[in-house]
């Protein structure tokens, strides 16, 4: 696969997959947290809403490197994205990003303790596998044949 149909692949299946663990390091201990992801390939960014009272935001402000790890477990398809993060009171951002999955967190998309959390990808690795009835088979077949199953594609990709 070309390295331009890989870096488009990483994209789609964050779009797809929409919800991720964002980890971050406190200085002792990586933390992670699952988050709603707002991807926008065309800003080259991922897009994250979060408290500004969120010990994450304080996280990221020592140590910006973070790592998003999406997992569709059902469709047996996982991205892990490493990049730069910044938090933001991008209240114009904030508007565009407002959605159900806020509604959760805040009342509206004014209240004054949302942030912008943006990661800028570095690069990425990803596993897009047939899905788990055809993964299971491949593996069946593997261990009575003794060989190693073909479970689909796996790139190291420069975001």
């Amino acid at each position: 696969m070309a390295h331009e149909d890989d870096v488009k692949r990483v994209w789609d299946l964050m779009e797809k997959i929409g919800f991720c663990m964002l980890a971050t390091h406190d200085g002792q201990e990586i933390r992670s947290r699952p988050m709603a992801a707002y991807v926008d390939r065309n800003e080259h960014s991922v897009y994250f809403l979060t408290d500004v009272d969120s010990h994450k935001d304080e996280e990221i402000a020592r140590r910006p490197n973070v790592c998003l790890a999406f997992a569709d477990s059902s469709g047996q398809n996982y991205v892990s994205v490493s990049g730069a993060a910044v938090v933001s009171n991008d209240r114009a951002k904030i508007k565009e990003l407002w959605s159900t999955p806020a509604k959760a967190w805040w009342d509206n998309a004014e209240d004054p303790s949302i942030r912008v959390l943006k990661v800028n990808p570095k690069d990425a690795q990803y596993w897009d596998s047939p899905g788990t009835a055809v993964s299971y088979i491949k593996m069946a077949a593997a261990a009575i044949s003794n060989t190693r199953p073909a479970m689909g594609d796996h790139a190291k990709v420069n975001m």
